[in-house]
Parts: C-alpha cells; sequence; structure tokens
C-alpha cells in the first residue's frame, strides 16, 4: 500500500465536485451562450449517476469517464481489436492460464504519483472482492499479482481467450491508484491517468481539465464541458446556433434533414449496440413463459425501429447485429395479433393485462419506443402503462426489482460474450429481469474458455437461440451511431462502440 499519495490528493481537495448557482460560470465560457475557442462543450442528454467506474454500468458516466480513466487494452477506434494502452505488451502462456502484462514506466496519475503495477493489482482485487458491477469479467480469473513495479500477471482457472475485451472493452475496467477507494469518495472525484481531470460536476454540466502530463502527450483542448441537454431538439439547435461543439443527442427524425446542412457536420456508423425490452420474471405473469411469447409475437419491430430511429436502426431478434461475424441468423417470431392473443388465452391470462413499462426521457428514443410498444400491445389486450422516468430513477427502480418490464438500449458491446453473458447468466450483474436457464448457464460458461472461433460461435447461437425463446430479453432493433459537430473540427470519429473520446479533438 501507498496511502500516502491519495491522502495528500484528498487533503487538497482535488477534483470534488460541488453545486454552483445557475449564474456562475464553469470555467468554459459564457453560460448558454457562445463556447470559448479552447474549451470543447458537448451536449449530452443525461448526467452521470456516479464517477466511480468499478460501480457503475450507466452509459452518461462513461461518456465523461471514457476521458478520465484508461484501462491496460484499448479497443482500436476502427475495428474495435484490442490494443496497448496502460499495458505495452503482453505474452500467454501456452496452456492458456497464465497472462502476463508489461506496463508502460512513462505514467503519471492526476496527482502526480507514478504509476505501477500495484495500481493494477489494487484496481483489479477492489472490483473482485467487492464484486463490483464488472466483477463478473474477472470469472475466469484466479489470481491477480506483481512480479514487478512493470509487471502484472492474471492467473486463470480456466482458458479464456476474450481476457484482453474483457479487461478492455470499456472504461469500467479503469485503473485507479492504490487506496483511492480508501482515501477519496470515488462518486464525486476522480484521479486517473487518462488525457482530462475531472474539475467540478453539477446539475447542469460536467468540467474536465487537460492532463498536461498524460502518457499520450497533452490534449488538443484546454477542456471539456459535458452539458446536460434532454431535448434532443434543444441539443441540436445549440449546435447549430454554435452554442455548443459537439453532440450525441440528435433527433431521429432530423438525421435525414442535417445531412444537407451546412451548420452541422454528421457522422453515422454501424453500431455495436441493441435495443431491448425485458420483462420481472418475479412477478406474475411475466414468469410465465407463454405470456413473454405472446408479447414477443405481438410486438412489430420493424415499426418500433422506424419510429424510434427513422433511417438509422435495423429491427433484429437478437443481439449481435448482421456486421459482425458473430451474427446468429434467428428470427422465431412473426407478428402476428391473433396468435398473441391465443397464446395470453393459452396462459390463462384474463385481459385487459396491466403491464407498466419504465423508459427514461433522458434518452428519448426509449420513450418513443415505448409508446409504439404499447400501441401494439394494446391490440392483443394489454394495457402498458408508460413510466416516464429521470434516468437516476430509472437505474434505482431496475436495481431494485421495481418493474413490470424496462426499455433501453445496451450499448458499447464487443466480444459476444459481452452481449449475452452478464444479462442473462443466472445471478448475473446485469440480469435484473431474473432470467435463469441451466442449459443457457452452461453454454455460456463453455463458450467463454472456447478458444476455436467456430466452435465458440456455435455455443453463443444456440444460447442466443435459448434466450430469445425465453424472451428474457425482447430484442428490438440495432442502432446506428449518430453525431453531430461543427464544421472545421478536427480529430474526433464516431465509433462503433460508441465510446466518446476527445483526447486528440481540435476546435477550428
Amino acid at each position: 500500500m501507498r496511502p500516502s499519495r491519495m491522502l495528500v490528493a484528498a487533503a487538497a481537495g482535488v477534483v470534488v465536485l460541488g453545486a454552483c448557482s445557475g449564474g456562475e460560470n464553469s470555467g468554459s465560457g459564457v453560460p448558454g451562450g457562445a463556447p470559448r475557442s479552447d474549451v470543447l462543450i458537448a451536449a449530452v442528454s443525461a448526467q452521470p449517476d456516479t464517477f466511480d467506474p468499478h460501480s457503475t454500468s450507466a452509459y452518461p458516466s462513461f461518456q465523461v469517464l471514457e476521458n478520465v480513466y484508461d484501462t491496460l487494452v484499448v479497443p482500436n477506434a476502427e475495428d474495435l481489436t484490442m490494443e496497448p494502452s496502460l499495458a505495452e505488451s503482453w505474452t500467454t502462456s501456452e496452456d492458456g492460464l497464465t497472462w502476463t502484462f508489461t506496463l508502460r514506466d512513462d505514467v503519471t496519475f492526476h496527482d502526480g504519483s507514478a504509476f505501477d503495477s500495484a495500481d493494477v493489482v489494487y484496481s483489479y482485487d477492489r472490483i473482485i472482492g467487492e464484486g463490483l458491477s464488472t466483477a463478473s469479467r474477472f470469472a475466469n480469473v484466479a489470481s491477480v499479482r506483481a512480479t514487478d513495479a512493470r509487471t502484472v500477471v492474471l492467473d486463470l482457472s480456466r482458458p479464456t481467450p476474450n481476457l484482453l475485451p474483457l479487461i478492455g472493452a470499456f472504461k469500467g475496467m479503469a485503473i485507479l491508484p492504490e487506496g483511492a477507494a480508501e482515501t477519496i469518495d470515488l462518486g464525486t472525484e476522480a484521479i486517473g491517468t487518462g488525457p482530462f481531470e475531472l474539475e467540478s460536476s453539477d446539475a447542469t454540466s460536467t468540467v474536465l481539465t487537460a492532463f498536461a502530463d498524460h502518457w499520450g502527450g497533452a490534449p488538443g483542448v484546454r477542456g471539456v464541458e459535458f452539458r446536460y441537454i434532454v431535448d434532443p431538439a434543444a441539443a441540436t439547435e445549440a449546435l447549430e446556433d454554435g452554442e455548443v461543439h459537439w453532440t450525441d443527442n440528435v433527433p431521429p427524425d432530423q438525421i435525414e434533414s442535417l445531412i444537407d446542412d451546412d451548420e452541422v457536420e454528421l457522422q453515422t456508423t454501424v453500431s455495436v449496440d441493441y435495443a431491448y425490452m425485458t420483462m420481472n420474471f418475479a412477478r406474475p405473469p411475466f414468469d410465465d413463459r407463454l405470456v413473454r411469447r405472446a408479447i414477443a409475437t405481438a410486438v412489430d419491430r420493424e415499426e418500433v425501429a422506424d419510429v424510434a430511429r427513422p433511417g438509422a436502426a435495423r429491427a433484429t431478434q437478437t443481439a449481435i447485429p448482421e456486421n459482425s461475424s458473430y451474427f446468429h441468423d434467428y428470427a422465431p417470431f412473426e407478428t402476428d395479433v391473433d396468435e398473441a392473443r391465443r397464446l395470453l388465452e393459452e396462459a390463462g391470462v384474463p385481459t385487459p393485462l396491466i403491464m407498466r413499462l419504465m423508459v427514461t426521457d433522458e434518452f428519448p428514443e426509449s420513450v418513443a419506443a415505448g409508446r409504439v410498444v404499447a400501441e401494439q400491445l394494446e391490440q392483443v389486450g394489454i394495457d402498458v402503462q408508460v413510466e416516464v422516468l429521470d434516468f437516476a430513477t430509472w437505474l434505482d427502480r431496475q436495481s431494485a426489482g421495481d418493474f413490470d418490464a424496462l426499455l433501453l438500449t445496451w450499448l458499447g458491446n464487443i466480444d459476444p460474450a459481452a452481449f449475452y453473458e452478464s444479462q442473462h447468466l443466472t445471478g448475473g450483474p446485469n440480469n435484473y429481469q431474473g432470467y435463469s436457464n441451466p442449459e443457457v448457464d452452461a453454454l455460456l460458461i463453455q463458450a467463454s474458455a472456447e478458444a476455436d472461433e467456430d466452435a465458440r460461435k456455435e455455443l453463443y447461437d444456440r444460447a442466443a437461440t435459448l434466450i430469445v425463446d425465453d424472451v428474457s430479453y425482447l430484442y428490438l432493433y440495432n442502432p446506428d451511431v449518430v453525431q453531430a459537430w461543427v464544421p472545421g473540427l478536427a480529430g474526433y470519429r464516431t465509433r462503433a462502440d460508441r465510446a466518446i473520446d476527445f483526447e486528440d479533438v481540435e476546435l477550428p
């Protein structure tokens, strides 16, 4: 342990978040007015639920944390293959049970302390020992140890061919300074090795400042301000008016018109995301497979995709998109109102059946999709009460199991395990619906250790077939990533994993 460096940082009040009054300047320019030329202003739809990367699964948190923390390896922006980051190289033993990582020796944390192997061991042990949100990624890790200051060894209980995506696909696997959780409030503070430092955050924005000593070089801008603009039309208007530089909160029905807008540069790319609805297996009658299958038969996914993201989504019945080598071409449900009614009758469910469906206004497309689903299910005698919540409340109720059904988009998947494992494995950290199928468990566990790609795909295909048939998730569509920025902004690219990386951005 090296607590002294963390105690110094805490005593100095590093990056403590504080609520600012509405009239104060956050340091990024005139509030609500034109942004400073050296600070990137990004309009996003929701604020982070926490800044602890190990404890959150919320995308709004990772939009910020992507720029504050680093991982051992990181997805390449072009094809999402894993490449070095805090680890400059690695080797794997012949039996696949020992992975040895050689760390960079030129890395400094935001508090000025040097990064080394003790920080990696501390970070991974924290996730594993406390059973935090990413603990399932270490299911096959027997131990994490440092052999010297620049070497970390992961000993595995079984071969894990997708270990690199597991530890580097997103900033939930971020490396913290040794002792961080014991000395600062990671929910409101942050000390990472990333290109930006967390300066402040309140109910309207989060402000980052450039970290000049970043191992990859100083960022191209002095700072970044994430402004929370829930309404997509307002976010786009702010972009067109020059009040912000960048946004991913683009109204789906304006995508085509924005392509020809000289005030906006718009870019889309096929994502690795999926939109889904799931029902609470602990609440009758949604614990009945026939009822879930009736609902899956009543939903017209094409219509949902067209309304939620017109021209920027493809209807699907499985999670992994068509452009992936792991795509499983399986679509057993054909929209059929009469058949849906028959299944409900077979299940002995009286109609009208009331179903509360949680969506969040901080992701407006979930509201649009939810309302279309409600209209479709009304035809089969299901009264869907769409509950539009703020995202923090949505997350709290999901965690508490306080829902009949919920609808959202799962973002940033890379390896096939990320599409299915934590969401559908019995007791999985994101299996909020309470699904449990021993055959699915066996297939997912076997697939996680399978090195042969063809055999691995077959295992995931079999698992996906059961997941779809059981309607653990009712998959709706694969959305495109759609982002827009001011003309002349350089050094940024839209990524399939939706990671928001502003390290190399230069303003016009």
